[in-house]
């Protein structure tokens, strides 16, 4: 149960950092920022991934905050794109 509402908590962060990098106005809820930012980390960790594989056994990719965050804004671009 923890897991699933620290993943809500990181979401939030990391929709409101990639709304924050990406130019322009975005009114979104806090709904939506979270799932940004929750789907950006999949993708981000899906970039990861084609660059590097984790080693067996860990939980986590050495990359985590920095492509969750550039996979979000990559959302973003998307979402923009798709709402014109």
């Amino acid at each position: 149960m923890f897991h699933i509402i620290w993943s809500i908590i990181v979401g939030f962060i990391v929709g409101v950092i990639a709304r924050w990098i990406v130019p322009g106005a975005e009114h979104y809820g806090f709904i939506l920022t979270t799932v940004v930012g929750i789907v950006g980390s999949i993708i981000g960790g899906f970039i990861a991934t084609l660059f590097n594989k984790p080693e067996p056994g860990s939980k986590f990719h050495t990359a985590g905050f920095l492509m969750s965050i550039v996979g979000a804004c990559i959302l973003v671009y998307l979402l923009r794109f798709v709402s014109l």
